[in-house]
């Protein structure tokens, strides 16, 4: 694992395949937090006007339920959109973040909980003074909430679409015919594995004969790990074939 001065962090599974991905600015990060913030507020927003009639009654028990109601839901809201939409909120999505595993791991659900549990120690004292200093000082611009669960936040700008001739090679591809399969690789594969899987496929024939099948057996690997695929649908086939078919499942919909 290694970052360089334009913020970029090399990870490698642990099967062995490398990665890279570009860790987020704190101004886009801020952006993100801005926009969150404005949809929970939207939303509590409705729900506060039953709070104020009850205030007539009882201030107390108005002011324990609003504590209380506003953690559960500012926690629900990042608790279930970066869980549902694999390391994004909203705001996430509009300036292209995503929260990922330090490990280059599929992210699992309890870190997403404990890094959103640890959001208000982050935002001590006033406007997440304590999570900013401590993502600038950190390397990898990771939080409290970051260290704990041992998750970073990546930028993904935009790119261009593949070319998908590289998954073309005219054979049959026996993950399309095993639904589940599809599905667990579609959930689990992050576009940065895909991409680069795409990528490889797209250079194949730039690398030398050794390090062509050392790649491509890494890949393989670690996909069917991350699919769990069953064993008859990689059987006799060639890794760089099974990496093909499985960037076809990813980046080709068909009806």
């Amino acid at each position: 694992m290694m970052t360089d001065r334009v913020h970029r962090l090399r990870l490698r599974t642990p099967e062995g395949v490398a990665f890279s991905f570009r860790l987020a600015s704190p101004l886009l990060r801020a952006l993100a937090l801005m926009v969150d913030l404005t949809a929970v507020s939207v939303v509590w927003s409705a729900i506060a006007l039953p709070l104020h009639l009850l205030a007539t009654l009882s201030e107390d028990v108005a002011r324990m339920l609003t504590l209380v109601l506003y953690f559960l839901l500012a926690q629900s809201y990042w608790i279930v959109a970066e869980w549902a939409w694999r390391g994004q909120t909203l705001g996430k999505k509009l300036v292209h973040l995503r929260v990922v595993d330090a490990r280059g791991l599929r992210l699992a659900f309890p870190q997403v909980v404990l890094r959103n549990l640890l959001r208000f120690v982050d935002g001590l004292p006033v406007f997440y003074l304590v999570g900013g200093l401590a993502a600038v000082l950190n390397a990898r611009g990771q939080r409290l909430g970051d260290l704990a669960a041992d998750t970073l936040v990546v930028w993904e700008p935009e790119e261009p679409e593949p070319d998908l001739a590289a998954t073309r090679a005219g054979k049959y591809n026996s993950l399309r015919e095993h639904a589940p399969a599809m599905a667990r690789l579609r959930q689990a594969v992050s576009p940065a594995e895909a991409r680069a899987a795409w990528q490889a496929l797209a250079r194949r024939d730039q690398f030398d004969a050794e390090a062509r099948v050392r790649l491509f057996a890494e890949l393989a690997a670690h996909f069917r790990r991350l699919g769990a695929v069953p064993a008859e649908l990689a059987d006799g086939v060639a890794d760089e074939q099974f990496v093909r078919n499985v960037v076809d499942v990813l980046y080709v919909t068909r009806r």
